[in-house]
C-alpha cells in the first residue's frame, strides 16, 4: 500500500531536512511526502528543493492559514496514498516503522493504527503510553497514541472529515493539543476499529519536565488545556477528568516536597490547564481569552 506522509510545518528548516534524509532509510519504498509550509518566507522551500531524494515530495505554501490541524487537512487533498500519517516537523521515523505499521493493518484489520513517542533507546517519552498492544477504546484513548505516530486508512480519515482545526498547535483557540485523541474518539463513535502497539514508535526531542523553564511550564498548560477541552467535548464527565487531575497534582506535591519547585509548578500548570480546558475558560486572559471567542466545535 502507498503511504502519504503529510507534514505541516512552521519555523523549522534543519529538522525538516533531517526528516527527509531519514526517509531515505525506510525499508518501504511506496510512499510520498507532502510538506505544508506555513512560513511567511520561502527559505524552507528553497532548502527542500536543493535536496535530492528518490521519493516524491509535494510542496504546498500556506503562509496565511496557520495551525497544525489546518495544515494537515490541507495536505491530505494532495495525497494519493491509501494510508495517511502526519509526522511532526521535528520528529524522525525509524527505517522499519512504515513496514511494521502496514503489517499491523493486515494482521488486525484495523482502520487506524497507533504508536508512541520514544527516545533513541526505545523508552517512552513526552507522555504516558500503554506497555502492551491492545485495541483502542474510549477508556485508553489518551494513553495509546500521539498524533505523529497515528496512521489512517484514507477513506476513514475522509469520512471523519479530518482533524478539528480548532484543536492543536497553532489553532486560533486555547486548545493547543489532543487533536489526535479527538479524531480517534470520533472514529470509535463511528464504529471504526483502532489498534495500538508499543512496538510502533518514532523519535522526537524529549520535553524537559524534570527541570522545566518558564517556556516549558507555559507549554504544559497550553497542551493541558487541549486535553481538558477534548474530555469536555466528548462528554466524558467529571470523574474521568479527575483521574487526569489527580496525577499532576500528586506529581506537584511530590516535586515540591523534594524541593524541585520548577517541576512542582510545571505539574500544577498541567492540572490547571486541564481544568481550564474542561471548564471552557482561561484564567490568564490575554490572547487566549480573545482566542476563546473565536473557536467553534466540530
Amino acid at each position: 500500500m502507498k503511504v502519504s506522509l503529510v507534514m505541516s510545518t512552521l519555523g523549522r528548516i534543519d529538522e525538516v531536512l533531517q526528516f527527509i534524509h531519514a526517509l531515505q532509510q525506510l525499508d518501504h519504498n511506496d510512499f510520498e511526502l507532502i510538506i505544508v509550509d506555513q512560513n511567511a518566507d520561502e527559505r524552507l522551500q528553497m532548502a527542500c528543493s536543493a535536496v535530492s531524494v528518490d521519493f516524491p515530495i509535494h510542496y504546498l505554501r500556506s503562509p496565511h492559514a496557520k495551525g497544525c490541524s489546518r495544515g494537515r487537512n490541507m495536505g491530505v487533498a494532495k495525497a494519493s496514498g491509501e494510508i495517511l500519517c502526519f509526522p511532526d516537523d521535528d520528529c524522525l521515523y525509524p527505517p522499519s516503522l512504515i513496514r511494521k505499521v502496514l503489517g499491523r493493518f493486515d494482521e488486525t484489520g484495523s482502520d487506524i493504527v497507533c504508536g508512541r513517542a520514544a527516545a533513541p533507546d526505545g523508552r517512552s517519552i513526552n507522555g504516558r503510553f500503554e506497555t502492551s498492544a491492545q485495541p483502542v477504546d474510549l477508556r485508553n484513548v489518551f494513553t495509546t497514541q500521539i498524533e505523529w505516530v497515528v496512521f489512517f486508512r484514507r477513506e476513514v480519515f475522509e469520512k471523519l472529515e479530518g482533524f478539528d482545526e480548532d484543536i492543536g498547535v497553532g489553532a486560533s483557540t486555547p486548545w493547543q493539543s489532543c487533536e489526535g485523541p479527538d479524531i480517534t474518539i470520533r472514529a470509535i463513535h463511528a464504529g471504526f476499529k483502532v489498534y495500538y502497539d508499543p512496538e510502533l514508535y518514532a523519535h522526537h526531542p524529549e520535553l524537559n519536565t524534570r527541570d522545566p523553564d518558564d517556556a516549558m511550564r507555559a507549554k504544559g498548560r497550553r497542551y493541558a488545556r487541549g486535553m481538558g477541552h477534548v474530555i469536555r467535548k466528548h462528554s466524558y464527565g467529571i470523574l474521568y477528568l479527575t483521574n487526569y487531575l489527580v496525577r499532576p497534582i500528586g506529581g506537584a506535591c511530590l516535586s515540591l516536597l523534594k524541593g524541585n519547585l520548577k517541576r512542582g509548578f510545571y505539574y500544577l500548570n498541567v492540572a490547571m490547564g486541564r481544568a481550564e480546558g474542561y471548564a471552557g475558560v482561561c484564567l490568564d486572559g490575554g490572547r487566549f481569552k480573545k482566542a476563546f471567542n473565536l473557536g467553534s466545535q466540530k
